[in-house]
């Protein structure tokens, strides 16, 4: 009762059938709102890599490992750490956005990518010498050299894809989410054509499912590209090119490698419009929430964890190890989950050194040695290694649990406060 009463009396309230609804309904609801095309937009954008090697698959046990390992190995050098380093826009776009400094989301999102695009250039020099890396490290001869063509093949999409995760954050950090979601979904619906025209029509096989990620990044990017050029809701904070974007990048970068390391919920928008107690009610709702999804979604694992398989191989052997490992899958889902939103608090607070050591710890001290014991000394094979991993996300999610229980909420939001009025330019700021 006290909640409700409590509204009412600020006004916060909001009449629902002669009653009063919670500030915690109404911030599920909000959550809900943005949440839903968010989430949806991310497994659409994931959707391309995943569809690539599912083609990839039925060309034979070989294509299938050389660009499962090419795309793992793809993931780790290069697409998790441009994601990583575009989540710094998290807080800088984010907290600008609540303290309605809205003309620095564009510079910020064109130092973004401006970093991502140098960041993109030593990548593609590791990434063309993958084969020889991987056979170094002991890979099977012909996996090595078959990944070794495929990660260079997919080179043109590592430059694209840096610019479309600055997008993409651009526009969630204004909660201007359905548009990434039906973006993203448009190019998720024509990339099977892609894929088949160039694997199949053009008789490229593995090498042309990985050109293919290229292309649909590229329509992606497109459509997102002039989204914001075109319409009247990026008005205010995309405002053309500027200069600005050439300076302040040592201090992105503190913002950036960190977050790299960590690979955001409303809490960085909150902060920074000064509503710190906001933010804490932000924060115990998304846990709340990514904890019933990652419930939800562990659950369909299971379900469908003999059928799967089939979706990349008709080789009875992939598909039973694949319905073996689902249900470890479908556990560390929710973990995964869980540290999922946590690292988002984290990144909106601005805290992204301590994300990064945490994982660092988490992984490293952890995770790794747990998965080396139980895969080669257990001999517990794939399934050890995913039993090490979830070993790392239980870490990793109960201390950056610590953290949270214990942040001074405003501190923090004097701190994003701060950070956004420090970083506006000096015309503009008199300006405003």
């Amino acid at each position: 009762m006290e909640e409700p009463l409590l509204a009412a009396a600020t006004g916060t309230g909001k009449k629902i059938g002669g009653g009063e609804e919670s500030l915690a309904v109404r911030e599920v609801k909000k959550q809900l709102y943005l949440a839903g095309p968010l989430v949806a937009g991310f497994l659409l954008q994931n959707l391309v890599q995943m569809v690539s090697v599912m083609f990839v698959g039925h060309l034979g046990e070989l294509a299938l490992a050389s660009a499962s390992l090419a795309t793992s190995f793809a993931g780790v050098t290069g697409f998790s750490l441009l994601a990583g380093m575009a989540c710094s826009l998290d807080t800088l776009c984010g907290q600008a956005f609540g303290a309605r400094q809205h003309h620095m989301l564009g510079v910020y999102k064109q130092r973004a990518m401006l970093v991502l695009a140098l960041v993109s250039v030593p990548v593609a020099a590791v990434w063309a010498y993958t084969g020889e890396i991987l056979a170094w490290c002991g890979q099977d001869p012909e996996i090595a050299a078959g990944a070794g063509s495929y990660i260079r093949w997919m080179i043109p999409a590592l430059f694209v894809y840096g610019a479309l995760q600055c997008h993409v954050r651009f526009l969630q950090t204004q909660n201007l989410v359905v548009p990434v979601m039906l973006s993203s979904g448009a190019t998720a619906l024509c990339h099977p054509a892609v894929c088949w025209l160039l694997v199949r029509g053009l008789g490229l096989g593995r090498n042309g499912a990985a050109l293919a990620n290229a292309i649909s990044y590229l329509a992606n990017l497109s459509f997102l590209a002039l989204y914001v050029r075109l319409s009247p809701s990026c008005k205010a904070t995309w405002t053309e090119f500027s200069a600005e974007a050439f300076r302040g990048i040592p201090d992105f970068l503190k913002l950036a490698v960190p977050s790299a390391v960590m690979v955001c919920t409303r809490v960085s928008n909150e902060l920074g419009a000064g509503r710190p107690e906001a933010a804490r009610l932000a924060t115990r709702v998304v846990v709340l929430l990514a904890l019933a999804v990652g419930a939800s979604e562990g659950l369909a694992m299971v379900l469908v964890s003999n059928l799967w398989g089939y979706a990349y191989s008709n080789e009875e052997e992939v598909v039973r190890h694949t319905a073996r490992m689902m249900p470890i899958l479908a556990v560390s889902l929710v973990f995964d989950g869980l540290q999922c939103v946590l690292s988002g608090v984290v990144r909106g607070c601005g805290r992204q050194k301590a994300g990064a050591f945490i994982n660092l710890a988490a992984y490293y001290l952890a995770g790794i040695p747990s998965a080396f014991v139980l895969a080669f000394v257990w001999h517990l094979g794939g399934m050890g290694l995913w039993f090490g991993i979830m070993c790392g996300l239980v870490v990793q999610m109960l201390l950056l649990l610590s953290i949270t229980l214990f942040t001074n909420w405003n501190k923090e939001a004097l701190k994003a406060k701060d950070r956004v009025f420090s970083s506006a330019l000096p015309a503009d700021t008199a300006a405003a």
